[in-house]
């Protein structure tokens, strides 16, 4: 096996990139991450150089890995800013490090694309390898699915857990039968969010990508700068990602599009891709009240039952989910540290922190606003 490392995505052909990842899953795909690459939403100077991996026998690409040089942990949402302040105290520093990941999306999906399972944990076991050969502080793995997990375990990083919450599709025909499954008190709330937003006059579209002009998608873009502009930050994403990525005829991209009267008021960006729905953007001109819920919820839930989608991943975190259907799930990364005083002390707490995880999931869950359906005490003998 021999490992190069490419400076951007385009520098191999898209189909030889994409027959190595899942086709249902938009972020891994060559068109997403080359248009991230190629409108200024990485790069060295935003602390995200991309580094890919390749690894290749005689037989050709084996697998490939999307890797970054990190300068900082801003966009990954696994936060590890802790350890970064462990190590300078240890007088190590933390950045850069090498993390394979997709940018700003804490969406749980293939990280390694493979040939066999033989290469994803030969590219597994280059993580931690290329790092320390570079001299870097550590590799991450962030928000991994079961194939991938397994191999990073296997190549001696440890694991970190955090809780998402996602909704599932139980073959609903609509939006009521679906609250039918909820007790009074909790639907009654939900009836009431969606009400004032008819009596607010807010009406809704669903879009893909493709079927809005230039001047509605940047429209789309300046809700969605808004909300960063609101938090004194800058945008992750490009007006000019959106116009290409955006655009393109078979393109992901679906948008929930909220208007008053005649004006654009607010806007949810989602991807497609399979049975699921993903929830990324949010952007809106003023505030309404249980706007935010309608357009990145309900609407989206709305969605998945006419489409016949079974997932909805809303986004990360959001303790909010959970009085709206959408139900506790882990997420797993993979993490491995040079310095091995900082990789033993992350190690112990991890363990810790996994067992506080799984006890937050099973509390949440029991909180859960669908009806609790009693079971039948067994007869007595």
């Amino acid at each position: 096996m021999r490992v190069r490392h490419l400076e951007c995505a385009s520098a191999i052909p898209a189909a030889q990139w994409d027959a190595l990842f899942p086709p249902g899953y938009p972020f891994t795909r060559h068109a997403f991450l080359a248009a991230l690459e190629a409108h200024g939403c990485v790069g060295p100077e935003l602390g995200w150089t991309p580094c890919h991996a390749v690894l290749s026998d005689d037989r050709g690409i084996a697998a490939i890995a999307p890797l970054y040089l990190k300068a900082h942990s801003y966009g990954e949402f696994v936060f590890d800013f802790a350890w970064a302040d462990a190590s300078r105290r240890l007088g190590q520093p933390y950045y850069p490090k090498l993390v394979n990941a997709i940018p700003f999306t804490p969406c749980i999906g293939p990280r390694i694309g493979a040939r066999d399972p033989s290469s994803r944990l030969a590219m597994a076991q280059q993580l931690p390898a290329l790092a320390a050969t570079a001299g870097l502080s550590g590799a991450h793995a962030l928000f991994l699915d079961d194939a991938d997990f397994v191999a990073c375990r296997a190549a001696g990083m440890v694991e970190r857990n955090d809780v998402q919450f996602h909704w599932y599709n139980a073959s609903y025909s609509d939006f009521a039968s679906f609250l039918a499954t909820f007790s009074s008190d909790k639907r009654k709330k939900i009836l009431r969010e969606r009400r004032r937003m008819a009596e607010a006059g807010i009406r809704f579209e669903h879009r893909a990508g493709h079927e809005l002009d230039e001047a509605a998608w940047r429209q789309v873009y300046r809700l969605y700068a808004n909300t960063y502009a609101e938090r004194g930050q800058r945008p992750y994403l490009t007006d000019e990602f959106f116009l290409d990525y955006g655009r393109q005829a078979d393109t992901a991209v679906r948008l929930v599009l909220a208007f008053e009267r005649t004006e654009m008021v607010a806007v949810a960006i989602l991807l497609r891709g399979g049975d699921t729905l993903y929830g990324r953007h949010w952007g809106a001109a003023d505030r309404y009240n249980g706007l935010h819920f309608e357009t990145c919820y309900y609407q989206g839930i709305d969605y998945c039952i006419r489409e016949g989608l079974r997932h909805f991943d809303a986004g990360a975190q959001g303790e909010h989910k959970l009085a709206r259907g959408f139900t506790p799930q882990i997420t797993r990364s993979a993490h491995w540290l040079a310095e091995p005083r900082l990789f033993d002390a992350v190690a112990d707490h991890l363990e810790r922190e996994r067992a506080y995880v799984s006890e937050r999931e099973a509390l949440l869950d029991a909180h859960s606003p669908y009806k609790r359906v009693a079971t039948a005490a067994a007869p007595e003998a």
